[in-house]
Order: structure tokens, then C-alpha cells, then sequence
């Protein structure tokens, strides 16, 4: 190296990408020996299989095919008869994939504690099973009251949400019992939260005797009482839609209005 010529350091990328090629390819080489034993085949005819010289094969299989290109680990799994990926991971950079349910959750509980009430993100309805859970619930014990939402950024299964839905009333009724002690249940109520996006609206469109039937209180009086401190939220299950990006809630006109 000429005087005064620095060698460049390799970065802390390289060094690791190093590190977990040393630890990988040891693992695969492993198992390409013990899978070329168990299929009784010398080094010579997996090498002559794969297209290489016996001494490539014997590299790999001591953990030292860190430089074997990836067409030839693809051979070699081909050969073998056995399955093999090369992948990247989750992006830690991309959204989570219920970032749209989690923005509308994170949305209801900050207007629940604006108008001053307890917020419990992930309610377990059946305490016994936590598997079940209502999106965010709402408790406010100076007026006994517990409310369940249920955050809809996209619609599924309508049926089977609305059964859900009705299951976990029954289940948090059985919670007001037990929270409410001596003095009594506390009451529940529930709503539909959904996000105000063109293809929910359509949904609600297209089905309109399933939702009047289903949501018979009013959503007006809902969204009252969402968003204004100690208004009551009406007794029957109601639906209102959500804007979280531009903090809104506004109410659902039903067919028959």
C-alpha cells in the first residue's frame, strides 16, 4: 500500500451483514450435510448436480459458502428436494398493517378523555378470555355507565361483526354487574365507530334495511354524546362515521330519514 494511503474501514452494515452471513451460512451448511448423508450421496455427485467441484460443496457444508452466490443455494435446494427463501423482513419504515384501525382508536380514546371519561383501549369483555375485546370502552363512574366502540376502518363480514358486536354487550353486561357492586349494574351502551371513506358509505348503502334494522338509536345523539361531557349516550346500539385525520365525528342518515 502506497505511503500515506488509508485502507477504508468497513461500516458498521458490512460488519454486520458479515456477522449474520457467517451465522446463516453455518446453519445451512449443516443441513445440506445432513440432508446429502440421509439421501447417500458422496460430495462428488451433489457437486456434479449443482453444477460445481466437490471442494465447493465441501466449503458449504463446513459453513464457509458466505460467498456462494444466491443461484447456486437455489440449486443446491433444488437438488436436495427441499424448500428455500431468500427474503427481506417487515420494512420498519412501512405503517403497521392496522395503522387505520389504531388511528381511530387512538382518535376515540382522546375524545372519550375530553369529555371526561375512564378510556380502556382493547376492552376485555369476557375478562376470563382477553381474546375478546371491545375496540375502546369508555366508563364513567359517576353516572354507572360503560360504553363499548367498535372501530370499523374497512367492513368485512357484516353479519358476523354485528353478532360479534352483540355478544360482547351481553358479555360486558355481565361486567357492569360485577363492577357496579352493591349499589347496582352499571349500564351499558354501544356504537359502531366507522371511518368516513367512500367504500364504507357505499357499504351502509347498499344494505340499508340490515343497518336501520340494526342501529335504531339516533346517531346525532350519539355524536352528542361522544363529543360533549355528561350527555348521555342513547340506549340502543348506534353507528356514527369518523374522521380522525381531520378530528370529526358526524352523524349517519338512515334511509328513512
Amino acid at each position: 500500500m502506497p505511503a500515506g494511503t488509508r485502507r477504508n474501514r468497513p461500516t458498521q452494515s458490512v460488519v454486520a451483514g458479515r456477522r449474520r452471513a457467517s451465522q446463516v451460512t453455518s446453519v445451512l451448511g449443516e443441513q445440506a450435510l445432513k440432508a446429502r448423508r440421509l439421501r447417500g450421496w458422496t460430495q462428488q455427485e451433489l457437486a456434479a448436480k449443482i453444477g460445481v467441484d466437490r471442494t465447493r460443496v465441501s466449503q458449504i457444508e463446513a459453513g464457509k459458502g458466505g460467498g456462494v452466490p444466491a443461484d447456486l443455494w437455489f440449486a443446491l435446494a433444488d437438488a436436495l428436494g427441499m424448500p428455500f427463501r431468500m427474503e427481506f423482513g417487515r420494512d420498519p419504515s412501512q405503517e403497521l398493517e392496522d395503522a387505520g384501525h389504531l388511528e381511530m382508536q387512538e382518535y376515540m380514546l382522546r375524545l372519550g378523555r375530553s369529555v371526561g371519561m375512564s378510556r380502556m383501549f382493547e376492552l376485555a369483555t369476557r375478562p376470563s378470555n382477553p381474546a375478546y375485546s371491545a375496540d375502546v370502552g369508555l366508563r364513567d363512574d359517576l353516572r354507572r355507565l360503560l360504553v363499548l366502540e367498535e372501530c370499523w376502518n374497512t367492513f368485512g363480514n357484516i353479519g358476523a361483526s354485528v353478532r360479534s358486536t352483540r355478544r360482547k354487550i351481553a358479555e360486558a353486561e355481565a361486567l357492569a354487574v360485577a363492577i357496579g357492586g352493591e349499589r347496582g349494574a352499571y349500564r351499558v351502551a354501544a356504537v359502531w365507530v366507522v371511518r368516513d371513506a367512500p367504500r364504507n358509505r357505499a357499504v351502509l348503502a347498499r344494505y340499508p334495511e340490515i343497518f336501520d334494522a340494526t342501529f335504531t338509536a339516533s346517531s346525532l345523539a350519539w355524536v352528542k354524546a361522544l363529543t360533549t361531557r355528561d350527555v348521555e349516550p342513547p340506549s340502543d346500539m348506534g353507528i356514527v362515521w369518523c374522521d380522525p385525520r381531520s378530528g370529526r365525528l358526524s352523524a349517519w342518515r338512515r334511509s328513512s330519514a
